[in-house]
């Protein structure tokens, strides 16, 4: 596994981590449906989150967010509809993005809420 792998995976899992001391209840992580992903399925009280976590190790290009594509957003968009049917939810749905940001060892972590299609 290429190190951008592993930086990704443990981006995942810093991620698990902060949602669950802001309280959230991980339903799921990395849920497949076609050829979509969802980093992480996570509720809080009635919302379910949908989020798609970016970690890299500088942002000097283009901020981490905006990597995000249209094509993404569908594909995450389906995913979501898909899981919310298949489990029968009733939740209101909040599409987010934790952007992480490594700096030798230290860790800026961000968490758009909301960040595109809201339903």
């Amino acid at each position: 596994m290429g190190k951008h792998n592993e930086f990704g995976k443990e981006g995942e899992e810093i991620a698990v981590e902060y949602l669950m001391k802001q309280g959230y209840q991980i339903k799921y992580k990395n849920y497949r449906y076609l050829k979509a992903e969802i980093d992480i399925i996570a509720q809080q009280e009635n919302t379910l989150a949908i989020i798609e976590v970016r970690a890299r190790s500088n942002d000097r290009i283009i901020p981490i967010a905006d990597t995000i594509t249209k094509k993404k957003i569908q594909l995450l968009v389906l995913a979501a509809d898909h899981y919310i049917v298949e489990n029968d939810l009733d939740v209101e749905v909040r599409f987010d993005v934790i952007t992480i940001l490594k700096n030798k060892s230290v860790f800026k972590i961000e968490h758009l809420k909301s960040a595109f299609y809201h339903f």
